[in-house]
């Protein structure tokens, strides 16, 4: 009936419990409409029984949670999808006529089926469908061969797929390998190898291994496979260049096994995203060269954090804490203590030292010592260069020079006398997971609670919105209700502030073993502020690294304003530079902050792109990066058909492999699998009877409509 075939009423709990409860509802309602005050005619009795089972019955049913099960039979005709490798690799020359076997088959196929029978793709990084113009004259020009696309794309796909035939040379160089994915489609996958599988006389740089986090000035192995086939005795140079600029050159004599690992180490001067090349030398009778290089890139990371102290004054607080910083083997600690006015007591350049400063220690800085040259100087880092900071409130601390510093500052400060106050910490709240506070005591918050009093200037503090609160002062055991130690984060900036002097006093809690507060509070300060956010207002990528030529570069984009709220109106532009040419490009909003756009060239090299997000005019941020376009074809650099992939495809899905030289027999067996083929397909739909809103008005109706007769013959 319908072209329903079957139906299906399943529940969640075991249906015996169903049928027993129903004789249970149905005694109880009996029961209670046996006898009624007053007594009402049968007929009125039987029709609120009935209502009142009913209602119960639906309960019963939410609670049961019953799934009905619908099997509609419908008639689709099976159709077999052909993919058509178009990629680049199709081009070469090994002597098997790859263009024209391809261009042949297309032909083929097409004169032995018919049309509604057949579904012929392009595929290479993606998969189209073309027109029959397209299809004429496929140019193989796709810059990759992503196979895991085809199964994703068959997946998709509301038809009754009998077959899948695929004509490649079986090389993945995009994607992952398919071959658990096509095994669960269970469709039967027909492939047609087009290449040369023997090996020929090759030399290949075939894998690159370093590790993940490379530090400036700290050298690094960097690992390479070299394969060779038919050279093993001869000697070859293999050279690693960086940022084009040659790093270190070995001559190596090939292995006989053919495979052999080199190693060379890699020192960068300087951090950030640097592009590496291996290069292998060329012998006579290689088959390509194409395989001889590789390109990849690394990410280095400073191997130093640069530290400045900057002191009003020479004091206890600065020297403890130098002291302090200078037991990580990974700070760089320099300072600069004012002694009087443009004079330190270091002899170091303090602009230099300011300059290449990655965390600042305010110690008592600014005094009245400190010029309004250099505490500009420091003003324009912390503002403009957004650089982390720690302030204490130490000996000689200038107020007014410090209001200089205010809008920075995770506190409001303002000075009310010159009297001091003894204060200790009184930790705020949950802190005990809080990374500034650990430290070696079996309980490191009553560690804080117990140290020895410093001093706190007698000024107004008034905690910023999104400062966080860690301790509060205490006096003789006493809480107050000013800040003592803060933290602050908006944005990229961060800042910590100690409204206190004379803390060295900390370091010297001799009544404990193995006491490490001080030192650990000081360290874990440094990481705190080091961190950086990996939110920004602005962020430009491109899909990967190294494209083929003329592959399409694909750019996205993320865009926030200042309180991380995704913004999808603004202009986001790129400028793309590279090969003695400039492009620029407006990626298209695709809503929910995100933008998309593509780049297109046909000149290889390395790009640089910068790009920056607009909202009626007023810049939200910048980002940028690097790419590198067709230095290596990976389309070219493995010449031999992978007759074992193509062939494993078909095996495991229950297919069949063909030689390009013999497909003649697939047109014949895909025609015997079209007739076949099951013409009808069973779709099941699942409702939720339990789940759906009428339900439950209906049960709201009536026990509303048995209240109102009830009501209306004026039963209790």
């Amino acid at each position: 009936m319908f072209g329903i075939e079957k139906i299906d009423l399943t529940f969640s709990i075991n249906p015996f419990l169903l049928v027993l409860f129903f004789l249970i509802a149905a005694g109880f309602t009996f029961f209670i409409y046996r006898y009624t005050v007053p007594v009402i005619d049968l007929s009125r009795k039987i029709f609120l029984i009935l209502i009142r089972f009913t209602a119960l019955l639906l309960m019963l049913f939410i609670v049961f949670e019953p799934m009905l099960t619908l099997a509609k039979k419908i008639v689709i005709e099976p159709v077999n999808l052909v993919f058509i490798d178009n990629s680049r690799s199709i081009k070469i020359d090994d002597g098997t006529k790859r263009e024209e076997t391809v261009r042949d088959f297309i032909d083929d196929i097409e004169n032995n089926f018919e049309e509604n029978g057949l579904q012929m793709n392009l595929f290479g990084n993606d998969v189209s469908q073309p027109d029959p113009e397209q299809l004429e004259n496929i140019n193989f020009s796709e810059g990759g061969t992503n196979f895991s696309n085809i199964f994703s794309f068959i997946d998709k796909q509301n038809k009754n797929i009998s077959s899948v035939t695929i004509i490649s040379d079986g090389v993945i160089t995009d994607g992952s390998n398919p071959l658990y994915t096509a095994e669960k489609l269970n469709i039967p996958v027909f492939t047609i190898g087009v290449g040369d599988s023997s090996k020929r006389k090759d030399i290949e740089i075939r894998n690159v291994l370093f590790n993940e986090y490379i530090y400036a000035e700290t050298p690094t192995t960097i690992l390479t496979t070299i394969n060779n086939t038919g050279f093993g005795g001869e000697g070859i140079s293999v050279t690693l260049y960086g940022q084009n600029i040659l790093v270190e050159q070995k001559n190596i004599t090939l292995s006989q096994e053919g495979i052999q690992n080199i190693e060379f180490e890699y020192k960068p001067s300087s951090s950030g995203e640097k592009k590496l090349t291996l290069e292998a030398s060329s012998l006579d009778g290689e088959f390509t060269t194409a395989n001889n290089k590789k390109v990849f890139y690394v990410n280095v990371l400073d191997n130093k954090i640069n530290i400045l102290l900057l002191a009003g004054s020479p004091s206890s607080d600065i020297s403890f804490i130098k002291n302090s910083l200078q037991t990580d083997d990974n700070f760089k600690v320099n300072s600069l203590t004012q002694i009087s006015a443009d004079k330190f007591l270091e002899k170091e350049n303090p602009d230099r030292l300011l300059d290449s400063a990655d965390i600042l220690f305010l110690i008592g800085f600014p005094s009245k010592e400190t010029s309004n040259n250099f505490l500009n100087k420091v003003q324009d880092k912390i503002f403009n260069g957004s650089i982390p900071f720690f302030l204490t409130l130490s000996s000689g601390i200038d107020f007014e020079k410090l209001n200089r510093l205010q809008r920075e500052l995770p506190v409001n400060l303002s000075q009310k006398s010159s009297f001091y106050s003894e204060v200790q910490p009184n930790i705020i709240g949950n802190q005990s997971r809080n990374p500034l506070l650990q430290n070696k005591m079996q309980n490191p918050i009553a560690a804080w609670e117990n140290l020895p009093p410093v001093f706190q200037p007698d000024i107004k503090i008034t905690l910023k919105p999104e400062s966080e609160l860690i301790a509060r002062s205490k006096i003789k055991n006493v809480p107050s209700d000013n800040p003592l130690i803060v933290s602050r984060k908006l944005g990229n900036k961060k800042s910590i502030a100690l409204l206190a002097k004379e803390i060295w006093k900390w370091k010297l809690q001799t009544t404990m073993k193995d006491f490490d507060l001080f030192d650990r509070f000081i360290v874990s300060s440094v990481k705190w502020l080091n961190t950086t956010e990996d939110q920004k207002q602005v962020k430009i990528s491109t899909s990967k690294k190294i494209y083929s030529l003329g592959e399409q570069v694909e750019f996205a984009a993320q865009v926030y304003d200042e309180t991380f709220n995704p913004v999808s109106d603004s202009e986001v532009k790129v400028n793309i530079t590279g090969n003695k040419q400039t492009s620029e490009i407006i990626l298209s909003s695709v809503g929910n902050g995100l933008y998309e756009g593509v780049f297109e060239t046909n000149k290889g090299g390395d790009y640089s792109f910068s790009g920056e997000a607009k909202l009626e005019n007023v810049s939200l941020g910048k980002d940028d990066g690097s790419f590198n376009m067709g230095e290596v074809d990976i389309e070219m650099i493995n010449p031999r058909m992978n007759y074992e992939f193509l062939s494993s495809l078909a095996d495991r899905t229950g297919g069949e492999y063909f030689d390009q030289n013999n497909y003649s027999d697939l047109f014949p067996l895909l025609k015997r699998i079209n007739e076949n083929a099951s013409k009808e397909k069973i779709e099941t739909s699942e409702i939720s009877l339990w789940s759906s809103e009428w339900l439950m008005a209906v049960i709201i109706l009536l026990l509303g409509l048995e209240w109102f007769l009830r009501k209306r013959a004026g039963m209790l």
